[in-house]
């Protein structure tokens, strides 16, 4: 299983967040990139937020607003099955190894794009932690960096250790 990173992004905080060429992932995520509500999203934790590109893709064909950045994703990720994705799972990102921390929970922000989005991305199941819900990975996932390193649009994106 490997993916490729399609788009990497950045903001001064809040949504969406805009594209830039290349970066360098931090002991706390992507340098260049802020959140508006630190108090909730960022930190050692939260420190990359990954999506697929075939969500966003999917939201847009339905007529949803949504591209990528959008959803306020650093890593919009394409070829990556995040259905086979789980808590604890480790991906090499280009030169940096980030580690899946939680399901990112949709936030009131998104209701911009439309109120029904957030359940599109997300349900009861996969609040509970359930992989075998059809919305697993939909909304993205956090991520804690274990090795920082370089990455740039066009970098191969691919889990290194995975839990069962």
């Amino acid at each position: 299983m490997q993916g490729t990173i399609i788009q990497i992004n950045v903001s001064q905080g809040g949504l969406p967040k805009r594209p830039i060429a290349q970066g360098r992932i931090g002991a706390i995520g992507l340098e260049g990139d802020a959140q508006a509500h630190p108090q909730i999203h960022g930190g050692p934790r939260k420190a990359v937020l990954v999506i697929a590109a075939e969500v966003v893709d999917e939201l847009a064909a339905r007529g949803y607003p949504v591209f990528y950045g959008a959803l306020g994703e650093n890593l919009t990720m394409r070829g990556l099955d995040v259905r086979g994705l789980r808590i604890g799972d480790r991906l090499r990102a280009g030169g940096a190894i980030i580690e899946i921390t939680q399901v990112r929970v949709p936030c009131g922000q998104l209701d911009v794009y439309g109120e029904s989005l957030k359940g599109d991305l997300y349900d009861a199941r996969v609040k509970a932690g359930d992989s075998g819900s059809p919305r697993w990975g939909r909304s993205g996932f956090y991520t804690s960096v274990v090795e920082a390193g370089a990455v740039a649009t066009g970098d191969i994106i691919t889990p290194v250790a995975q839990h069962a």
